[in-house]
Order: C-alpha cells, then sequence, then structure tokens
C-alpha cells in the first residue's frame, strides 16, 4: 500500500544495482515508485526504466538547476515524450534560490514557461520549490486562474505556507528529513494539516531517512517516514500507507481504487462499523456534502447491512480496542440493529462505543438509553454549539432549536445508563468552544473534546 511519489532511479547512483533496488521496494511493501527526471537525457533513461518495471511511473521535467542549459527544441521535445503510457507527471520544476546554479531571472522566466507547458499538457505538476516560498507562491498566483493539480515535492516550509499551498490545490509531499530529531517544523506541518493533503516520498538517492541517514536513500526506506508521519498524526501505520496510496491516485492516477460502500472500517485501533448513511440532521459543515470518504474508507452504502452481516464483518472483536458504531450518518436511526450487534460483541469481550448526534430520543418519541444499559461502554454525543440558535444554524436539526434541548436531556439521561459519556464539537469558525467545554464539563457534568474543523476520522 505504500507509494514512493516522487525518486530519482534513472540517477547513476543506482546504475549498479537498480533491479535489487526496485526489488527491495516491493519487498518492503512499496506498490509503485515515481520516477522523477531532472534533465532530457534523464527523461529518456527513467522512461527505459519505468517501461522495464511495472511498479515504476515516470514525470518528466527540467530542473530549476538546469534552467540556465535549456536548449531549443527542448520543449517540443518533452511534449512528445509526455505522450509515453507511463508518464503520469510534469516535474520537477520550480526554483532553487539555495544554490543558484542558474541566475534567479533566468530561473523564473523558465518556471513560467514549464509551468504553461506542465498546463497544456494538463498534466500533475511537481514542484521543487528551495528558498523561494513567496516567489513561488507569485508566480502560480499569476499564471493560474483556477486551483492547481499538482505537489511541492520535499515540503521545507512552515503551517502558514503549507495552509497557502493547500488552498492553490497543492499536496504537500512529506521525505525522509521528517524523521530527524531537529525537523521539528516540518513536524509540526504533518501535525497541522490534514493528512489527506499528504504524500510520502523519498526523493532518493537524497535525504535518507532514521536510522539510514547519511546513506543512499532508496525506496524501500519510505516505510520509516510512513512509521513517522503515523507517530506524529496518532494515526496506525496502516492508516498512512491506505490513506497516503488514495492521494497518490487522486493526483497521479496510479494505484488501486478504494473499495465502495464498507460497512466496516479499521481507523487507528478501532473497528468502525457504518450501519446507514442516513442522518437525522442535514449539517452545514458535513464531509459527506463533498464526499463519502473517511481516512482512505468509501463509506457510500448502496443498502445497508443486516446485523448479522456486520456481525461477520466484524470477526473477533478484541482485535481492537474499541468498537464503534459511527460510520457517515447516524447510527441510532438503526436501533435494533444497534442492539442486536452490540449485544454479540459484549459477549465476545468487546469494548463497544456509540457515536451519535444525540436526537434518538426525540426521533423514537421515547427514552432509548436504557434498552442499551450493558450493551455499550461509551457515547459520544455531537454538541457543536453553544445555544439552540447557532446549533440549529450549523446543523439543521428536523425539531428545530428542540433538537439542541434534546441533546443535552439526551447526555443527561445517557450518564444515567452508560459509563462513559462524551460530548464533541467540531471546531467551526464562529462556535465558542469554551462556552460549548463549560456547558459539557460544568452544567451538563460529562467529559469534553474538540474535534479539527478540516480533517474527518
Amino acid at each position: 500500500m505504500l507509494i514512493d511519489s516522487h525518486a530519482h532511479l534513472e540517477m547513476k547512483d543506482f546504475d549498479k544495482d537498480r533491479a535489487r533496488v526496485i526489488g527491495r521496494a516491493v519487498e518492503a511493501g512499496v506498490r509503485h515508485i515515481i520516477t522523477v527526471a531532472t534533465t532530457i537525457p534523464d527523461v529518456h533513461k527513467a522512461l527505459e526504466i519505468a517501461q522495464k518495471n511495472e511498479s515504476v511511473f515516470l514525470s518528466l521535467g527540467i530542473h530549476p538547476h538546469e534552467a540556465k542549459d535549456i536548449r531549443e527544441g527542448d520543449y517540443a521535445e518533452l511534449r512528445s515524450l509526455s505522450k509515453e503510457k507511463k508518464v503520469v507527471a510534469f516535474g520537477e520544476i520550480g526554483l532553487d534560490f539555495y544554490r543558484n546554479h542558474s541566475p534567479r531571472q533566468v530561473q523564473l522566466s523558465r518556471f513560467r514557461e514549464l509551468l504553461r507547458l506542465g498546463k497544456d499538457l494538463e498534466l500533475p505538476i511537481i514542484l521543487h520549490d528551495r528558498d523561494a516560498h513567496e516567489e513561488i507562491l507569485n508566480v502560480l498566483r499569476e499564471e493560474g486562474n483556477d486551483r492547481w493539480k499538482g505537489v511541492f515535492h520535499c515540503f521545507s516550509g512552515d503551517v502558514p505556507l503549507a495552509k497557502k499551498v493547500i488552498q492553490l490545490g497543492f499536496f504537500i509531499s512529506i521525505p525522509g528529513t521528517v524523521t530527524f530529531p531537529k525537523s521539528t517544523t516540518q513536524q509540526d506541518v504533518v501535525r497541522s494539516i490534514p493528512l489527506e493533503k499528504i504524500l510520502l516520498e523519498t526523493d532518493c538517492p537524497y535525504l535518507a531517512p532514521e536510522p539510514y541517514r547519511g546513506k543512499r536513500n532508496e525506496p524501500a526506506f519510505i516505510r520509516n517516514t510512513a512509521e513517522k508521519v503515523a507517530s506524529l498524526k496518532g494515526l496506525s501505520f496502516e492508516d498512512v500507507c491506505r490513506i497516503t496510496a488514495m492521494n497518490t491516485r487522486a493526483l497521479f492516477g496510479i494505484g488501486e481504487e478504494l473499495p465502495k460502500g464498507k460497512i466496516v472500517y479499521p481507523i487507528r485501533h478501532s473497528l468502525y462499523l457504518n450501519l446507514t448513511n442516513r442522518c437525522s440532521n442535514r449539517c452545514t459543515f458535513c464531509a459527506k456534502n463533498a464526499s463519502y470518504v473517511v481516512k482512505g474508507h468509501d463509506l457510500e452504502l448502496d443498502r445497508e447491512p443486516s446485523a448479522e452481516e456486520l456481525v461477520q464483518a466484524v470477526g473477533d472483536p478484541q482485535r481492537y480496542q474499541e468498537i464503534v458504531f459511527c460510520g457517515f450518518g447516524e447510527p441510532l436511526l438503526r436501533l435494533e440493529t444497534v442492539k442486536t450487534v452490540a449485544a454479540d460483541l459484549k459477549k465476545k469481550g468487546a469494548r463497544v462505543r456509540i457515536d451519535t448526534d444525540g436526537q434518538a430520543n426525540l426521533v423514537y418519541g421515547r427514552n432509548i438509553l436504557p434498552e442499551l444499559q450493558g450493551l455499550v461502554d461509551a457515547v459520544s454525543v455531537s454538541l457543536n454549539a453553544e445555544s439552540p440558535e447557532k446549533y440549529q444554524r450549523l446543523c439543521r436539526s428536523p425539531f428545530g432549536e428542540e433538537g439542541f434541548r434534546g441533546i443535552l436531556d439526551f447526555i443527561r439521561e445517557a450518564k444515567k445508563v452508560i459509563p462513559e459519556v462524551v460530548a464533541t464539537i467540531v471546531a467551526m469558525p464562529g462556535v465558542d468552544i469554551e462556552a460549548c467545554r463549560r456547558l459539557a464539563e460544568g452544567e451538563l457534568g460529562v467529559k469534553f473534546k474538540r474535534r479539527a474543523y478540516d480533517e474527518v476520522g
């Protein structure tokens, strides 16, 4: 499930053992490698490597170091080579004001020309940006009237720059340097932006991660980068592999399609059950408005699974820290199914949690919480606002402002029969987080959890 989105297999560093390097990558679980050529001769060499190896794909471009040496006819040759089947991207192109192997004005001029060529070819753009953050953003804004499709490779900026880059439509690519103890800025970037905007790369033969630092890098070492990213994000290694592979497919069109309509799906060390896509509310901020994909799982159901199907799909629940009724809908709309499955899970020793909007008592016209006693260990209730008026504006409950008051009553009743009750909010602009905290912890006497606005799952 791993993909190395940026390597340089065509470089002479691999001439003596290239086949073995690719073989080690496959053994390490690296499904695909994009080798990124930086000169016209290297494009031809990279193309030959890609054609001989099923797992290898090609990006073609001219590095800013070589901008001064661009010859008449190079752009026409790139255009011709872009038609090859294994070509999936254009780059790396960009600006390098750290080494300045080419004069800055030449770099800027050539960058604009190459950027226009890449757009004309309708290929994703791989950008090189070193000590030229503002300059490259200015060019992108001037040359693009709409959102870009591409990636800032080997991202070296801070969190504010990362957010600007993402707003322009780009992904952020993280190399092995993120494993270095002093790479605190890069680590902050990984923590601060959604994993759904991150790719992984080696940039081999350069930038080997710990514990290989100082040695020749190779695609197999991307596992170390994925493990570090998982640690920084509080996710599992499998989560990082799955999500970054999904991102790479979205950008470059390589890799496996997501299985659709998952009814059980792991995130971190929990297993989530996707019972329904129906909801009580029509929340303005719901990610489902744009996509049914959560942490690399496609949750759009073509039908609602039975209790028997869910039990079979879970298997042995003790493989997970907890089983969560959540999905991409309101699980308590299927109350009887929840009760049947939860009873089976508890017999098998599972810890069971429900994520809910807290309006089930209004839906059924009765207090349903005693029916969950002994079946559920924890419940997370989406509070999402500090007042009925704001809740209705954001969540658009079918019960109007009474929906918010119903949630407060649901939480009070839940405390009587469920061991752990948590009130959660999505930290949207305009929501008074501290007021929500006071309401949860003070008035209601339950735990409080703040959820990120721009990241689901």
